[in-house]
């Protein structure tokens, strides 16, 4: 399903935060033959950076695609993640099919990932895709050293906020209206909308909709003979516990914003007027704004069966693919 309007082979920025849903995108990406993926910077919120790093590093060098550059941000957000979740991506690197890869550091692009992203931007021949699937602090500060490069961005796709539903913030003195990626740098993501840039929204009233659930789990794992659909279900299996419910259910944020990429006519999208409230109990609340606010497209549905159809297309590709 890939529409006519999209160029053969789309360049791709990749910003990530190192959590367990932004590998499989990752994962998604190099499965991705239309996309020509040209570097990848880690913006360490959900996650520290030295295990975020070697994933990354593993799961090119398994694609095949360790010529694909990486870079570390260096930058701190105003709400930082939970230390435990941070934590939590430790153990992807202790799995079978990771644990015993070797990982050369020396790869690593010594540069901040805001000054990497700026440099990719400077030197592409066509304007350039830009996936966020962590808070939006590495780009912002990117544009901030060089906003003329707004003409280089084809689009931003951004995993962050909730409009019309509520956030999934629970802290300390925080109403709960806020999505995390945002939260983490609410003054960079309202800095964001005022570049003007193409922006596209995956917020959490769409990621709400998809699931990651028992039932979702079970369907993966019969196809566990496939590599990538068994390295994606043993990366799932690991946030079981990260959100405690008495009903667990975890959702495809990073996921579904990437496979917008593939199939953007499958998501029903909405031109909104949005703002981010910067500070307050209500930071980062992504927010309607009509007047006030900056003009923003936003998915508002998805068609679940097209997408789930595609996603276990993609996992399911032959490990030479």
């Amino acid at each position: 399903m890939n529409p006519a309007n999209l160029p053969a082979r789309l360049p791709v920025l990749f910003d990530h935060d190192g959590s367990a849903d932004d590998f499989i995108s990752l994962l998604l990406l190099l499965t991705m033959e239309t996309v020509e993926l040209q570097g990848v910077s880690i913006t360490p919120a959900d996650c520290y950076a030295e295990q975020a790093v070697e994933t990354t590093l593993k799961l090119l060098d398994l694609r095949q695609r360790s010529a694909v550059p990486v870079s570390v941000g260096h930058c701190h957000g105003v709400n930082a993640f939970p230390a435990e979740w941070r934590a939590k991506p430790r153990i992807l690197n202790a799995l079978p099919a990771l644990i015993n890869l070797p990982v050369d550091l020396a790869r690593v692009d010594a540069r901040p990932g805001a000054v990497f992203l700026r440099d990719k931007l400077a030197a592409a021949t066509q304007p350039v895709t830009v996936l966020l699937t962590g808070p939006c602090t590495n780009l912002v500060h990117a544009l901030e050293l060089a906003p003329e490069l707004v003409t280089q961005i084809a689009r931003v796709v951004w995993m962050g906020g909730a409009v019309d539903v509520g956030g999934n913030v629970r802290t300390y003195n925080h109403d709960g209206s806020a999505e995390w990626n945002v939260f983490w740098d609410p003054l960079a993501a309202q800095r964001l909308l005022t570049f003007h840039l193409p922006l596209t929204l995956i917020p959490l009233d769409v990621t709400n909709t998809v699931p990651v659930d028992r039932a979702f789990l079970q369907a993966l794992a019969q196809h566990a003979v496939h590599p990538w659909a068994c390295l994606a279900g043993q990366f799932w299996a690991t946030t079981v516990d990260t959100i405690p419910a008495y009903e667990y259910t975890y959702f495809m944020w990073d996921v579904l914003a990437t496979s917008y990429l593939a199939i953007p006519d499958a998501f029903g999208l909405e031109t909104l007027e949005l703002s981010i409230t910067p500070t307050g109990p209500s930071a980062g609340r992504t927010r309607r704004a009509l007047g006030s606010g900056h003009w923003v497209e936003v998915a508002r549905t998805v068609n679940q069966a097209a997408f789930y159809a595609y996603l276990f297309g993609q996992l399911t590709q032959p490990a030479a693919a």
